[in-house]
């Protein structure tokens, strides 16, 4: 800037507006540093070596390849029959309070799956669909 203008009002409109140009910039330079460290923190767990599994002495018996299954929310399938014909089945967590008609206990895989289909829907309540990871449209 070469000159500024000598009277008082007009320097002073000029610091208003510098005032709230480095305010706004400030807002966005610590929005941005927010992000960068979600993105430091995520990728540091990416790049982070999986968990080792425990290893068993050999001739051990050890757990069977069943019961090494992710502990995960287990998924129920909700059938329900009308006098009109069957309604959509309906997909919920085991503990979901939202659960009636003939309930089914289904794997992970097949709640995944069965998520796909039109036809079957995801419980509005217990949100198997986000515990999934598939509510993403």
């Amino acid at each position: 800037m070469n000159e500024l203008p000598p009277d008082s009002r007009r320097l002073r409109k000029i610091l208003a507006h510098l005032d709230k140009e480095l305010a706004a910039n400030e807002t966005v330079g610590t929005y941005l540093r927010l992000q960068r460290q979600a993105v430091q923190a995520a990728l540091k767990q990416a790049d982070a070596p999986p968990p080792l599994r425990p290893r068993i002495a050999k001739g051990g018996k050890g757990l069977g390849p069943v019961a090494q299954i992710s502990v995960r929310p287990n998924f129920i399938v909700q059938q329900r029959r009308t006098p009109r014909g069957p309604e959509p089945s309906v997909i919920h967590l085991a503990d979901c309070s939202m659960i009636d008609g003939r309930p089914h206990r289904i794997t992970e895989h097949d709640a995944r799956v069965s998520l796909t289909d039109p036809t079957i829907e995801a419980c509005a309540f217990c949100r198997p669909d986000a515990e999934l990871g598939t509510d993403v449209e």
